[in-house]
């Protein structure tokens, strides 16, 4: 039973920064996409960043391009969001994604519906 455990979520003021961590557990395979996506009240979820625990391949939405950075860690199993320069816009409720599989190498792909497993979500409020 795959399981996805973040951390890091909380309250900072605009300019401020957060980290926010999605351990794993449970995977029988070692390659696959794995992410973060947000939901700001009102609005759908939509992607922010995207990595292949294979290697790099690593994706951004415009929004976050120069202020965020995605990593993972192998050996823990583990996603790093470092978020800077957090602005109001940035405030949502926050989620890990991962896929079961991703054998081929290949760039990771927003479509939701791709990710198997969901974190229970981490609240991000960025104050002006």
């Amino acid at each position: 039973q795959v399981q996805l455990l973040e951390s890091g979520g909380g309250s900072v003021q605009a300019g401020g920064s957060l980290t926010l961590s999605c351990a794993a557990s449970g995977y029988t395979y070692n390659t696959y996409c794995m992410g973060w996506f947000r939901q700001i009240s009102g609005k759908e979820r939509e992607g922010v960043a995207l990595i292949y625990t294979g290697g790099g391949r690593i994706r951004y939405t415009d929004s976050v391009k120069g202020r965020f950075t995605i990593t993972y860690d192998n050996v823990k199993k583990t996603t790093n969001l470092q978020m800077n320069n957090l602005n109001p816009n940035d405030t949502a409720m926050y989620y890990c994604a991962a896929e079961k599989v991703r054998l081929a190498v290949g760039t990771c792909e927003w479509h939701q519906a791709e990710y198997d497993y969901w974190g229970q979500g981490t609240q991000v409020t960025v104050s002006s």
